[in-house]
């Protein structure tokens, strides 16, 4: 018998520029990307996709796209037409959007050497993303995020991915965008409740990862509910940071259990489930975050001091961090979440739990009847408007 092994690494790169007005005629911050790719004999063609609920607030975008192109980047051919998907996650939850993207990429001969510029919220880019990376094996991805969820978290990352049969991402693909381009002015779109959401992912990261950074987040709580926008600045360019040196240098893949930064998902995922997403995946992640740190607490692993401080900073933004859906069929619902999380992991549930702010711990069992008092605890405290750790 012969065996033939074989072994090779791919080294990938691409830069998440921070700007404003990016389509502006005095920008030339994307132009200035495209003359990278000015080769003979390639007749390179970008097709756009757009969040139809950014649209709604930047009606003018279509035309500033088409005259970018046809004044900053003449060497590379717009589609004709800049194709239009609904936000929000029913653009992941419906087949017929991916075939429609598809059915784009061969009616305006996208090749491998063209690009595919998604523009919109997370769940749209992770439309895009995946219709991307499976049409001819890949074409390449240019995110530009235009929420804080996504300039801060989803868009920078290198997953894609759409939902399957009432699962989240089941559908999916590991496959990175070639830029991010995170337009600061576009956060000026949104209302409240989606400029709030996106904070989740940012404190998310820095109680796993950086006790400096919650205690950024804590001094500036009142800013960020406010809308401080230099604020907001400062958290989204350092949680995009902390996000890709942790792809960067830890399993970008996922070929391992371990993922650190899905600290707070595992029940955020099945709350946007069972609300038929009316809860936002940022207000769910919160919701997640809390009845974590509630089972870590109840456990002896998270003190009292730091699960008051995580859990007055996330009702200072205005998060509601209790929903009746927790509790529904007696909490059987969120205890089949939890073995949804463990295959969607491989098998082997890891679930990442603080020891204190800043510092995280992967635990391999959660015990059902303690999620189901942390449930209760929380419902308690939010009914009676106290902190957690009075009771």
């Amino acid at each position: 018998m012969q065996t033939i092994k074989q072994s090779f690494k791919i080294e990938y790169n691409y830069s998440i520029f921070f700007t404003h007005n990016l389509f502006n005629d005095t920008n030339n911050l994307l132009s200035d990307f495209f003359s990278a790719y000015t080769e003979q004999g390639f007749q390179r063609k970008v097709l756009v996709v757009v969040d139809g609920g950014f649209l709604s607030f930047y009606s003018g975008l279509v035309d500033d796209i088409k005259n970018y192109f046809a004044t900053q980047v003449k060497h590379i051919q717009l589609a004709k037409d800049v194709i239009v998907v609904p936000g929000g996650e029913a653009s992941k939850n419906d087949p017929d959007l991916f075939e429609k993207l598809a059915r784009a990429v061969d009616i305006y001969g996208i090749d491998r050497h063209s690009f595919v510029i998604g523009i919109g919220g997370g769940a749209v880019l992770d439309l895009v993303g995946y219709a991307a990376a499976v049409s001819h094996r890949g074409i390449k991805l240019i995110r530009i995020p235009t929420t804080v969820l996504s300039q801060n978290d989803s868009g920078v990352g290198v997953k894609n991915g759409i939902n399957f049969h009432g699962k989240k991402n089941f559908l999916g693909t590991f496959a990175p965008p070639v830029a991010v381009f995170n337009d600061l002015t576009f956060l000026n779109t949104l209302d409240d409740r989606d400029w709030r959401s996106g904070i989740s992912e940012a404190i998310k990261v820095a109680l796993i990862k950086d006790a400096t950074f919650f205690d950024w987040i804590e001094e500036n709580v009142t800013a960020l509910a406010e809308r401080d926008e230099a604020v907001m600045s400062y958290l989204i360019h350092r949680c995009a940071e902390m996000h890709t040196e942790h792809i960067g240098s830890g399993d970008p893949f996922e070929f391992g259990s371990s993922r650190p930064l899905d600290f707070g998902h595992w029940a955020a995922h099945k709350l946007e489930y069972l609300t038929d997403f009316e809860v936002r995946h940022g207000e769910a992640v919160a919701i997640g975050i809390a009845l974590d740190c509630v089972y870590a607490n109840k456990i002896g692993m998270l003190s009292d001091a730091d699960l008051d401080r995580i859990y007055n900073v996330l009702v200072k933004l205005g998060f509601d961090l209790y929903h009746i859906k927790l509790a529904e069929n007696d909490k059987i619902n969120l205890r089949n979440g939890l073995q949804e999380f463990r295959e969607h992991l491989g098998g082997r549930l890891t679930i990442m739990l603080l020891e204190k702010i800043g510092k995280g711990v992967e635990v391999h069992e959660m015990d059902a009847d303690i999620i189901a008092e942390s449930v209760d605890i929380l419902e308690k405290y939010i009914s009676e408007k106290k902190v957690l750790t009075e009771g």
